[in-house]
């Protein structure tokens, strides 16, 4: 069985991220039959059907979806080998790290976590160019975007029954963070404010420390993220449970209290592939990413 080439790896992922066979042929430059042709060529090579077609367009199928993921993931290392290639020995014989290097966080690890890295990154590195997705930490959240190939490394929550890494990347923790209460400053009463959440919150890491509450009600309140959250607490309209992270960025119209040794904790790491983890730019990343935690 043939390997697939390169430019049939580029058409794979075109029409997924285009939405169909006419978008992919307008993005690339090529004739509609010629991507048809490279698409079923394809699905010939690797005996599995990549796309569903029809009126709208055309959608990978769950072979599709695994299959662009790998295509993602080799078209990367092919970039990563000519940067690598280029900037090897220029430096006074040393490596010059160069080449775009793609990120995805969750909001308050983007916030808080990855600026002072990258510019300690790039400051030593100028070459290389650094692009941050923010990813809502639900579903497949940030290692989701790693496995699929749209990121080289991502920041993420760890260890939780509900956060483990799909099958095939590499983990590291980062930061182990504790949860604190969160109430509007002054209030002479916080606990028997209604509890706010957010759907991103590790729920896995608190939910059975929450079941041993008899002070924490039921009933929540849903915001959109933690940056509502906070601003809906230091309204007065409820008390949260919060990680470190999100508490960055409190005003004085919170007060933050600990919950004691007992207290929930998660941590914050970094997500990323067997491949991705032996180029320079994901290495020196992980570097400073580490340094911060140091």
């Amino acid at each position: 069985m043939s390997d697939l080439l390169p430019q049939e790896l580029r058409i794979l992922v075109a029409v997924v991220e285009t939405g169909g066979f006419s978008a992919a042929a307008a993005a690339l430059g090529l004739t509609q039959s010629a991507v048809s042709h490279s698409v079923r060529g394809s699905e010939a090579k690797l005996g599995a059907v990549l796309f569903e077609r029809g009126r709208s367009g055309a959608s990978p199928t769950p072979a599709g979806e695994r299959a662009v993921g790998h295509a993602r993931r080799i078209l990367r290392l092919y970039e990563a080998m000519r940067a690598e290639a280029r900037g090897a020995g220029r430096d006074g014989g040393r490596d010059t790290l160069q080449g775009v290097l793609r990120i995805a966080a969750f909001r308050s690890a983007a916030l808080h976590l990855l600026p002072p890295a990258l510019e300690r990154l790039t400051a030593r590195h100028p070459g290389i160019r650094p692009e941050v997705r923010v990813v809502r930490e639900i579903d497949a959240g940030t290692a989701g975007e790693v496995a699929s190939g749209r990121a080289d490394l991502g920041i993420a929550t760890l260890g939780g029954s509900r956060d483990a890494a799909p099958p095939g990347l590499l983990t590291g923790v980062l930061a182990q963070e504790a949860y604190h209460l969160v109430h509007p400053a002054g209030h002479p009463d916080p606990r028997s404010l209604p509890l706010m959440d957010w759907d991103e919150n590790c729920g896995s890491y608190t939910r059975a420390w929450w079941r041993a509450q008899d002070w924490i009600p039921r009933a929540t309140v849903k915001a959109e993220d933690d940056a509502m959250v906070l601003t809906m607490v230091g309204r007065g309209l409820g008390m949260a449970i919060m990680p470190e992270l999100s508490l960055r960025e409190a005003t004085e119209a919170v007060e933050i209290t600990g919950l004691g040794p007992r207290g929930p904790m998660r941590q914050v790491g970094y997500v990323t592939t067997a491949e991705a983890a032996a180029t320079h730019t994901v290495r020196a990343l992980i570097r400073e990413l580490r340094s911060e935690r140091g």
